[in-house]
């Protein structure tokens, strides 16, 4: 048991850094820590990072503090199994949370997708990602181009696209509950969204299903960006149904500002089970 909950120390100290932007130290790490329920002091967060530096997993950068390296973010998509169970919606919840949008003043944080690509492989990239926009697929109807972040290694680009979660942090914050229910892959044909192929349940799960439809190659966003049919991804949102006026309002909100959603809402939705107390917002 005590070799189990050392190993989940290691494995959150990974996971913390994995989250945030800049480098971090010590003190931080140990109050983010404690957060999750890991009560450490700042010579026993030292101790676990010195050890991760020698394996290769963190890197220290000058006074600033520690950075995953591609090593670190490997092992923390190979972290513990039983640890990870739930682990995709603990982290999406804690990133609503943080979430602090306003769509009445169009100001505050968002949460963000950060892809990194090769320098040589700029510009198709951004040929790509203009495909998205303009097909509508994304969430947000622009991204932001990134040379200069701590994240991204020598010698590429990151890509900033605003995340669906970001909706999850605005409805939290008018008191609406919002669950994530399931991500998965949506047939359209001719720019009508028929039904999901494929739906994967986000409680329970050890990997972002959205993650594993992209890995498994069993998208073609790529076609449907140039001739309006293909398969799509789509995660699903439940809400209770009486609160349909204010999510309707919510979303128009959003829309005002620049965010792209729904594909559809409802008590019964394309091949969904129906359920008449929630709404399904994909």
């Amino acid at each position: 048991m005590t070799l189990i909950r050392t190993e989940r120390k290691y494995v959150e100290v990974l996971r913390i850094p994995k989250e945030h932007r800049d480098p971090m130290g010590a003190k931080r790490l140990s109050e983010l820590m404690a957060e999750r329920g890991f009560i450490l002091s700042d010579r026993a967060v030292q101790y676990y990072l010195s050890y991760l530096d020698t394996m290769g997993y963190t890197e220290k950068i000058g006074n600033q503090g520690r950075i995953l390296t591609p090593a670190g973010f490997a092992e923390t998509d190979n972290a513990l199994v039983d640890d990870r169970i739930g682990f995709v919606i603990a982290k999406l919840e804690r990133l609503a949370y943080r979430s602090t949008f306003d769509p009445t003043t169009s100001t505050g944080d968002v949460a963000y997708n950060l892809s990194m690509v090769p320098k040589g492989s700029f510009e198709k990239a951004k040929e790509l990602f203009d495909d998205v926009v303009r097909a509508g697929c994304g969430f947000f109807n622009t991204y932001k181009i990134v040379d200069r972040d701590p994240r991204i290694p020598s010698g590429y680009v990151g890509f900033i696209t605003v995340c669906s979660i970001t909706m999850d942090g605005v409805f939290q914050r008018k008191g609406i509950p919002v669950k994530m229910a399931y991500g998965g892959r949506l047939k359209i044909e001719n720019n009508i969204p028929k039904e999901f192929n494929d739906l994967i349940g986000y409680r329970g799960t050890t990997i972002d299903p959205l993650e594993l439809f992209i890995s498994a190659g069993l998208t073609s966003i790529g076609r449907y960006t140039h001739s309006r049919t293909g398969i799509t991804l789509a995660n699903v949102r439940e809400v209770p149904t009486a609160s349909e006026d204010q999510v309707n309002e919510t979303i128009r909100l959003m829309n005002a500002c620049g965010f792209i959603f729904p594909i559809t809402m409802g008590s019964q939705v394309f091949n969904l089970p129906p359920n008449p107390n929630r709404l399904s917002i994909v």
